[in-house]
């Protein structure tokens, strides 16, 4: 059976060749790629939603809404159960894992990457874990992208730009806002806006938001029906809101990184597990709203039904008082996040687009019924503050500010609130920016560097191997050692004019250039005179493989004008690496990305 795919696929191959170009099949690919990650995204979404009608309906009506803070501790256990004893493997958090690919690993993901997401996110979102499912959707296309390419044996820009269709697919597909998630791909990961990427992103929008209209109908996961208009008074609150949401965007990425790290710091995942969930579960007890994703909530706001989004509190006696009404939605604000970072932290598989979105509306719903209270001027719109408040929180969260304003527009189906949005998502992404100049998705692999952004070099530099470049037929010579040993165990046998100098350990102490040996070299008196220690001279850069990138390495011999580095690891000599070879590698990848 095997033999009999590959001669199929071998055929496939040369009739392709012959009567499709490159380009023509990558856009074949890019529509089928859509097609597969908008029935991903069909998938994910129904089976969460038939696991949450288990849970909500018959199967539970007699029992008291507070025993739903259980849910999300028994999905928790369900996921690390199925991740332990089914996968084996770590199962990622969608975006962050697909970029770690990119970078690290050419594009390729592996296979079980493919439907994991798909069945531990639904479980993890449908017992009320308060996350999202956009991040796992994307994470599944392009899982997909990533191994279609293999199998057509496409190199690694091609795989890329596959991928980023998978990504705009998916986006395309949850949210019917096809242009949006084009631009969520060149954003996110970083494609290259050009006439050979954007057809195929178009296709692949295309074909997911067909799959999603076959499937679902014109139902649409955020409905919105625009009530008022823009005014031009209105601009110093959208201003004031930007400022507001690049608050809150940065509380929302320190908070998120220090739950994680915190927990983190436990070693057993089952202890992990245990008391994250346990807190989880507290705090959807005391406010439901938590519970999920949280669109149900997002959607009242935006309705102006603040007491329908709030649900069933304990403070319920006291939603006439308007101020115990802010607190409550103030409290959505901060609490999302934290109960998002425990899911995270308990094991549990989602996305983080979701809770960006459900804190914007809470925040824009709070903020606009303040300045309405406060009679400052003339009343604000509620709804339309709601909305651009989700795209303020985008921009600085996401740090995709373009995404966040196309995905507002193409909601209310119109362009009505695009200076607003303009305005928000602008003062938004440029005062988090400077506080924090990566986004939640790439914080982590940017402080290891491995982000690759839109910086053409920058990302060839990423991209490369260093381990590669790595020459290791030098000598190494020991501390300890005479000049005549040095002659008869380093010079007489190495074509090299570096000698590397170690101890008995293999810890590198410096190097010995054999123009500043020649001038004794052949004085046979000084032979066991003269020690290598005394000759060893410290080199001009030292290249550590567990802390310098790329990158930093291209700035070492920049600065220090070598044309040889040593190569350390763990402070033990591991080899050279020369400028010229590091060149020559960066223009072969350089060759191999833009290709």
């Amino acid at each position: 059976m095997a033999n009999f795919s590959k001669s199929v696929l071998l055929r496939f191959l040369n009739w392709k060749s012959r009567h499709l170009t490159h380009q023509q099949f990558l856009m074949f690919l890019s529509a089928i790629i859509g097609f597969i990650a908008g029935l991903g995204a069909v998938a994910i979404k129904n089976l969460t939603h038939f696991i949450q009608t288990l849970l909500q309906g018959k199967f539970i009506a007699n029992y008291h809404d507070a025993f739903y803070f259980i849910f999300p501790i028994i999905g928790l256990f369900l996921t690390w159960l199925i991740i332990k004893f089914i996968f084996r493997r770590k199962v990622g958090h969608g975006i962050p894992t697909t970029l770690h690919a990119i970078s690290q690993r050419k594009g390729i993901m592996r296979r079980y990457q493919m439907y994991a997401s798909l069945i531990t996110a639904p479980i993890t979102v449908g017992f009320g874990g308060s996350v999202g499912l956009e991040g796992p959707t994307v994470a599944t296309g392009a899982s997909l992208g990533s191994n279609i390419s293999r199998i057509f044996l496409l190199n690694q820009a091609s795989r890329t730009l596959l991928i980023g269709c998978a990504a705009a697919g998916a986006m395309s597909s949850i949210f019917k806002a096809p242009i949006a998630a084009i631009i969520f791909a060149i954003e996110v990961f970083s494609l290259d806006l050009t006439l050979v990427s954007l057809l195929p992103l178009l296709l692949a929008s295309v074909s997911a938001i067909l799959t999603s209209y076959f499937f679902f109908g014109s139902e649409i996961i955020l409905p919105f029906q625009l009530k008022d208009s823009f005014i031009i008074s209105e601009v110093p609150y959208y201003i004031l809101l930007g400022v507001l949401a690049s608050l809150c965007s940065i509380y929302f990425t320190k908070t998120y990184f220090s739950i994680n790290k915190l927990f983190g710091r436990i070693q057993s995942p089952f202890y992990r597990l245990t008391l994250a969930g346990l807190g989880l579960g507290l705090l959807i007890y005391f406010i439901p709203p938590l519970y999920g994703e949280g669109y149900n909530v997002i959607n009242n706001l935006l309705q102006e039904n603040y007491l329908e989004a709030l649900g069933t509190n304990f403070f319920n006696a006291y939603l006439e008082n308007f101020w115990v009404v802010i607190v409550l939605l103030a409290g959505l604000v901060i609490f999302k996040i934290v109960a998002s970072s425990l899911t995270f932290s308990a094991g549990g598989v989602g996305g983080i687009f979701a809770p960006v979105l459900f804190m914007g509306s809470a925040m824009g719903h709070c903020f606009a019924l303040l300045i309405n209270h406060l009679k400052i001027n003339n009343p604000i719109s509620v709804s339309n503050f709601t909305l651009v408040g989700m795209a303020g929180l985008m921009a600085g969260v996401l740090h995709a500010p373009l995404t966040a304003i196309f995905l507002i527009a193409e909601l209310t189906h119109g362009y009505e609130l695009f200076i607003p949005l303009m305005i928000t998502a602008a003062i938004s992404f440029m005062i988090t920016s400077q506080f924090q100049p990566h986004s939640v998705y790439t914080l982590e692999l940017a402080a290891r560097g491995e982000l690759l952004t839109h910086n053409k070099d920058q990302t060839v530099l990423t991209l490369m191997n260093i381990n590669s470049v790595i020459e290791k037929n030098f000598i190494p010579i020991k501390i300890n050692l005479t000049l005549g040993d040095l002659i008869k165990e380093g010079v007489i046998k190495s074509n090299r004019n570096i000698f590397p100098v170690v101890d008995k350990k293999g810890i590198f102490l410096g190097i010995i250039l054999l123009d500043d040996i020649r001038p004794i070299m052949f004085d046979q008196k000084l032979y066991d005179e003269v020690k290598v220690s005394d000759i060893m001279q410290r080199p001009p850069e030292i290249i550590d493989l567990r802390t310098d990138r790329t990158k930093d390495i291209m700035k070492k011999f920049q600065d220090s004008d070598a044309w040889n580095l040593p190569v350390v690891k763990d402070k033990k000599y591991i080899g050279f690496i020369s400028k010229s070879k590091l060149l020559t590698a960066y223009r072969k990848k350089l060759i191999e990305v833009t290709v």
